[in-house]
C-alpha cells in the first residue's frame, strides 16, 4: 500500500542555536539592557538597571514596519527582524509573549508546573527569565526546524527537548498543532505492501513491540512479553472487551445474484444498521436471506431487519486478503459483549498470562467501520466522525478516575477514557475526534498497532507522541520491518 509521506523534518535541538531570522515572538531576555529596534536595524544599546524579578513594560517593543523584539535576547546577540506573519498562517495566538515560540513556528516555552522540575533538570533547562519559572521545550507548528530559544542547555547550547515530564498533565502540552487546520495529506505515509500482517503471529504475545518514550525520545525495540517490564507494577492496564460479531453475510438476491450485507450496529427491534452491495441493485423491501432492506441512508449503508442473530463471517479488513483459520484470533481473550463490527487490535496481543501481572480495568465500547474510515476531506476539521456506543461501570469509573497511571490498550479505549474524563456519562455515544493539540486528561500511556494512512486513529496516535514523532517512528517501524496494521506489531508510547 503506497501513499505520499509527509516529508516534513525535525530539527536535531542539539544542535539549536540563536537564529538569525527569528520570526514572531524571535530572540531572547533583556537582561541588562534595552534593544531599540529602528526601520532597519538595531540602532542603540542603552544601558539600563537590571530587570531581574520584573519584565520590561509591555515585554517586546514595535517598530514603525510592525516588527517585533521578543524580551529575551543575551546582551551583545545580533538578530534579525522579521515582520508578523499573516493570521492567516499562525496556528494560535498565545495571550502573552511568554507563550511565544522563539522562533515563530517550532518551539513554545510552557511553564513545568509542580512536580516536573525535576525532569526539566535532568533534560538540562536552565531557568531564564526573573521570575524563577521553569521552561519545557515543545515542539510547535509543523515542527519545521528548531533554531534558537531562550531556554539554554546548562553547558551553553541548547539541551535536549523535553516531551514532558512523566505525568500525564505535563507531558501533554499543546504541541501548537491545530485539528481544524491540518490537512489529511499530513496522515500519509509510505508501507511497502509485504509489511501488511496477512496473519497473526503462532503466539499472540510473540508480535513485537516498539517502545518510545516521550521524555527522553528513546526508543527500543522489545517483544509484546515485555510489557510487564516496561510499564512496572503501578499502572491501570485499561481494555476494552467488546466482542466482534460475525457480521459479514454473503447473500443472494431474488433474481440469484450476489449480494454482501455487513452488520455494523443493532439500533432495536431488530434492525440493525448495514453496509450493503452492490447498492445501486438493492431497493426497499428487497430480501436477502434472512434479512430485509428497510430503508437506505445513502453512501451503501441501508437499515435491515434481521431474522435471529448474526450468523455470517468474521468481518476482516479489505487488506487482510487470505482466510483466517480460527475466527477467535480476531477476538481479544477477554472478548464479552458482543457488538463490534471491528476488533479493538492492540488488545490482540495480550494473553491471560500477561493480564496476570497487571492491575487490569475493563471498559466497552462497539467499534464501527467508521473508526477506520479513510479521512476524504482536506482538512481534519472536515472529516465527519460518527459516534460509537460506549459503557462503563460505576466501579470502573472510580477506578480509572483514582490510578495513579492510565495505560489504555487501544485508540478506542482512548476515546472512552478521554470521553469520561470530560464529564461524559458512564453509558452512551462518543463522537470525540482526538487530532493533533488535544488535551489528554486521563490516559498516561498507549498500547496501540500499527495503523492505515489517513485515518482517525493515527491522527489519535499523533495527537499523543506528536506529529513528527510519529513520522519518524513510523519510518523505524518500516525500516525494522515491523508488521503494520490489524494483525500486525504494536508500539508502546510512554
Amino acid at each position: 500500500m503506497r501513499g505520499r509521506v509527509g516529508d516534513h523534518v525535525c530539527g536535531d535541538p542539539r544542535r539549536g542555536r540563536l537564529s538569525r531570522a527569528a520570526g514572531l515572538g524571535g530572540v531572547a531576555a533583556l537582561d541588562d539592557a534595552r534593544l531599540v529596534a529602528g526601520p532597519d536595524v538595531l540602532d542603540v544599546l542603552e544601558p539600563l538597571e537590571p530587570l531581574v524579578h520584573a519584565a520590561p513594560t509591555g515585554r517586546d517593543e514595535v517598530d514603525e514596519q510592525r516588527q517585533v523584539v521578543d524580551a529575551r535576547v543575551p546582551l551583545g546577540e545580533e538578530v534579525a527582524l522579521e515582520p508578523f506573519e499573516a493570521l492567516d498562517r499562525l496556528v494560535e495566538q498565545p495571550a502573552d509573549l511568554g507563550e511565544v515560540a522563539c522562533d515563530g513556528h517550532d518551539l513554545g516555552a510552557n511553564r513545568i508546573l509542580h512536580g516536573g522540575v525535576e525532569a526539566a533538570r535532568q533534560a538540562g533547562a536552565e531557568l531564564v527569565g526573573g521570575r524563577g519559572e521553569r521552561l519545557d521545550a515543545l515542539a510547535r507548528a509543523l515542527e519545521r526546524s528548531l533554531e534558537g530559544c531562550g531556554i539554554r542547555a546548562a553547558g551553553g547550547g541548547l539541551g535536549d527537548p523535553l516531551a514532558g515530564p512523566l505525568q500525564c498533565q505535563f507531558v501533554h502540552g499543546r504541541q501548537g498543532y491545530s485539528g481544524r487546520r491540518m490537512r489529511s495529506s499530513e496522515l500519509d505515509y509510505d508501507l511497502p505492501e509485504e509489511l501488511i500482517a496477512q496473519h497473526p503471529t503462532a503466539r499472540r504475545d510473540a508480535s513485537r513491540l516498539l517502545v518510545y518514550r516521550r521524555v527522553t525520545q528513546d526508543v527500543r525495540h522489545r517483544g509484546f512479553r515485555d510489557l510487564p517490564s516496561e510499564l512496572g507494577a503501578r499502572s491501570l492496564l485499561v481494555v476494552n472487551d467488546t466482542r466482534v460479531i460475525p457480521a459479514r453475510l454473503n447473500l443472494r438476491r431474488p433474481g440469484g445474484g450476489e449480494a454482501e450485507l455487513l452488520l455494523l450496529e443493532h439500533v432495536g427491534d431488530g434492525l440493525w444498521e448495514a453496509l450493503a452491495r452492490p447498492s445501486r441493485k438493492l431497493r426497499p423491501g428487497m430480501r436477502l436471506g434472512p434479512a430485509e432492506l428497510v430503508r437506505s441512508l445513502g453512501d451503501g449503508r441501508w437499515h435491515v431487519r434481521l431474522e435471529g442473530e448474526p450468523a455470517g463471517e468474521a468481518p476482516l479488513p479489505p487488506y487482510i486478503t487470505e482466510p483466517l483459520e480460527d475466527p477467535e484470533r480476531y477476538q481479544t481473550v477477554y472478548a464479552d459483549e458482543a457488538g463490534s463490527a471491528a476488533a479493538p487490535t492492540a488488545g490482540l496481543h495480550l494473553t491471560p498470562d500477561l493480564l496476570d501481572r497487571f492491575d487490569v480495568e475493563r471498559v466497552t465500547l462497539h467499534v464501527g467501520l467508521d473508526t477506520f474510515r479513510p479521512i476524504t476531506a482536506e482538512t481534519l476539521a472536515g472529516h465527519d466522525i460518527h459516534s460509537e456506543r460506549y459503557r462503563v461501570s460505576q466501579e470502573a469509573s472510580e477506578r480509572i478516575r483514582s490510578a495513579e497511571r492510565v495505560v489504555a490498550v487501544g485508540t478506542t479505549t482512548v476515546r472512552v477514557l478521554e470521553t469520561l474524563a470530560r464529564g461524559g456519562p458512564l453509558e452512551g455515544r462518543t463522537e470525540l475526534f482526538v487530532t493533533p493539540g488535544f488535551e489528554f486528561r486521563r490516559v498516561d500511556a498507549l498500547v496501540t498497532n500499527f495503523h492505515l494512512p489517513r485515518s482517525s486513529l493515527l491522527a489519535l496516535v499523533m495527537a499523543f507522541a506528536g506529529v513528527e514523532e510519529t513520522r519518524r517512528l513510523y519510518r523505524l517501524a518500516v525500516e525494522e520491518r515491523y508488521r503494520f496494521y490489524s494483525f500486525g506489531d504494536a508500539m508502546l508510547v510512554l
